[in-house]
């Protein structure tokens, strides 16, 4: 009776394991059957009804597959024709945020303008490396910048000189007034222009210098004790007229290092085009001058607004021969065709004929520029663009995004040099890119200065 009893609870049990393994892994069950003949007839119900579900799981399975398979199919023609017709661009710019400027700005009367209190040169990153070397005033000089680079590192006071930021007329006392700077806390040697002044150029610089005694300058005693000039109660004025002393540097003569920019009195209120050779410093080599916002540029702040439009549409290189050209150089004019097959660029509209006009991106077209000896560099060419904000720097189209309806602008700058009896000679503004401002379709535009529009 207990045997009869057991052997009825198994079974229950032993349906309901095979049972659930049959559903994992029915092709490896082992009938029990075989071991224990007392249970085939049960067994045989059992795998009749597992025959039953096994088939409608399969039938199932097969259904799911070809769901799957056929969802798939039609999702991969959907992507497919999304990518093909440029509808899925289409949706992406739709969903993306609105336009952004990889510099600061506000919108003025007539357009997007930097906002100038906000831009320095250490935000001024270049994007791409470059080399370039020439010969001039008799010796060859080479710049060399990297991607990623600050402009201040490689670009020079003289690059700017007679354009709308005025560095020539800046003077210490302005940029540490402007950036909080200690001046008692810096030497001599951070202020490289000092390395290759001499007396002389140093007594013109610098207001009250020359009048002052030596033994009240301890940089300058320094320097003419190291000449073996003994004349510490001489005035610097007259000692200055020494021919010997026309060619001493002072750099040469002592360690900068080792004095205060104060140590000179006066030194902080000297105009920097009062100095020698004061176009060769780097930027970098001012103190304070990379931090500097450029609101501190007067000439900058008054922009040209006689000339103004509207982004109505950004086209890529599909476009071909586009000869309503607002753009060019100073040396070709500013309505310089694009004959050839990649014409990318941006439709304005404005008022009356301005409607129409067409932007060159000046990644696809080159046109002459810089004047004088320096006009040879970079073969002569330049990106084709504008300058609505002067001439320290070219606003040129750089990047066109049709799906977003957007192009990037960047910044190009130039190489400049005076020539002594000759005068200035700059090359083509190839320098960049660096970021600009973005725009978006129906976005204000300055054009600047010459409004001269295409036939």
């Amino acid at each position: 009776m207990n045997q009869q009893q057991e052997t009825s609870v198994k079974i229950p049990n032993q349906i309901l394991i095979y049972f659930m393994l049959s559903m994992i892994k029915p092709s490896n069950l082992i009938p029990e059957s075989d071991k224990n003949p007392g249970l085939e007839a049960n067994n045989n119900i059992h795998s009749q009804q597992v025959l039953v579900n096994k088939k409608h799981l399969q039938r199932n399975n097969d259904a799911r597959i070809k769901y799957l398979i056929f969802f798939g199919l039609m999702f991969f023609l959907f992507i497919h024709s999304f990518w093909k017709y440029g509808v899925l661009n289409q949706a992406i710019g739709f969903i993306l945020p609105p336009a952004s400027a990889q510099v600061p700005f506000v919108e003025g009367e007539g357009g997007f303008i930097p906002d100038w209190s906000r831009l320095k040169f250490s935000d001024m990153v270049i994007r791409e490396d470059g080399k370039i070397t020439y010969r001039v005033n008799g010796r060859t000089e080479t710049r060399a910048w990297k991607s990623g680079q600050s402009i201040a590192e490689f670009l020079k006071l003289g690059d700017f000189e007679d354009t709308e930021l005025n560095l020539e007329t800046l003077d210490l006392e302005k940029i540490s007034r402007a950036q909080n700077l200690r001046l008692n806390n810096l030497r001599l040697s951070d202020f490289q222009l000092m390395n290759w002044q001499t007396l002389p150029s140093l007594s013109r610089a610098v207001p009250g210098l020359a009048n002052k005694s030596v033994k009240d300058v301890k940089p300058l005693d320094d320097f003419l004790k190291r000449q073996g000039i003994l004349a510490s109660n001489r005035r610097i004025g007259n000692l200055a007229q020494i021919a010997r002393l026309q060619r001493a540097r002072l750099g040469q003569g002592i360690n900068l290092k080792n004095y205060k920019i104060t140590d000179i009195p006066g030194l902080e209120r000297a105009r920097f085009d009062g100095f020698g050779n004061w176009q060769e410093s780097f930027i970098d080599g001012v103190p304070g001058l990379t931090d500097l916002t450029w609101d501190n540029f007067p000439g900058l702040l008054n922009v040209d607004l006689s000339f103004v439009g509207q982004v109505d549409l950004v086209l890529r290189d599909i476009e071909a021969n586009r000869i309503r050209s607002i753009s060019g150089s100073y040396q070709q004019g500013f309505n310089v065709p694009c004959l050839q097959d990649n014409c990318a660029h941006a439709e304005m509209s404005g008022i009356g004929r301005t409607t129409g006009v067409q932007w060159i991106s000046g990644k696809v077209q080159k046109v002459r520029g810089g004047f004088g000896i320096l006009k040879a560099l970079n073969g002569g060419k330049e990106p084709t663009g504008r300058n609505p904000f002067g001439s320290a720097f070219k606003q040129v189209i750089w990047d066109i995004d049709e799906s977003t309806g957007s192009m990037q602008t960047a910044m190009f700058f130039r190489i400049c040099k005076t020539i002594p009896f000759i005068g200035r000679t700059c090359s083509p503004y190839f320098i960049g890119p660096v970021p600009f401002i973005e725009y978006r379709e129906k976005d204000p535009i300055i054009f600047g200065k010459p409004a001269t529009l295409p036939d």
